[in-house]
């Protein structure tokens, strides 16, 4: 009997006992195998693939996040080179603008400085104009003094206003005359 059983397994000295394969426990171990699968099916593998899935949807919402990271930090950094650009065109034509305004004032400055010249130039020459007139007078005056005193000292007698006057425009007239 003991021999017959083992042929209903499989069991026998040849073929695949003799591998040491026991159909029995072949048996017995796949239904195990299938009592711990649904077991863990049940009580372990929704938990983990749940957690898996989960992982998962946090692995690609932060590969999601990480690209639109990316892409606000290429077009933050287009929008940051655009400004600087701007910024930097800006600042060439304030630049531009205060050169601009500088020559403007130097000439400005120079018209002024050139008028004031003139000014005072014009102002000078008015009062080297009085004073050579005031010398002119002032030498005339001196001048009929002396001229009066040489005539004094030649005729040998005191000469009057009137009478100077008159022999000074004789004087004059005869030299004109000559």
């Amino acid at each position: 009997m003991f021999h017959t059983n083992l042929l209903i397994f499989g069991a026998s000295s040849s073929g695949i006992g003799a591998l040491g394969f026991d159909g029995q426990t072949f048996i017995i171990q796949l239904i195990t195998f299938i009592l711990v699968f649904l077991v863990l099916k049940r009580f372990a593998f929704k938990p983990i693939i749940n957690m898996l899935n989960q992982r998962h949807e946090l692995i690609e919402s932060g590969v999601k996040l990480g690209q639109d990271m990316q892409k606000e930090r290429i077009e933050l950094d287009e929008k940051v080179a655009s400004e600087l650009q701007k910024a930097r065109t800006d600042a060439d034509n304030i630049i531009a603008s205060a050169q601009q305004e500088a020559r403007k004032v130097v000439k400005d400055s120079e018209g002024a400085a050139k008028d004031k010249a003139k000014g005072i130039l014009n102002e000078a020459q008015t009062q080297i104009q009085q004073e050579t007139l005031k010398a002119k007078k002032g030498l005339e005056k001196e001048l009929v003094g002396l001229i009066s005193e040489a005539t004094e000292a030649i005729i040998g007698e005191k000469v009057d206003a009137k009478k100077d006057a008159a022999l000074i425009d004789r004087a004059l007239h005869a030299r004109k005359a000559v």
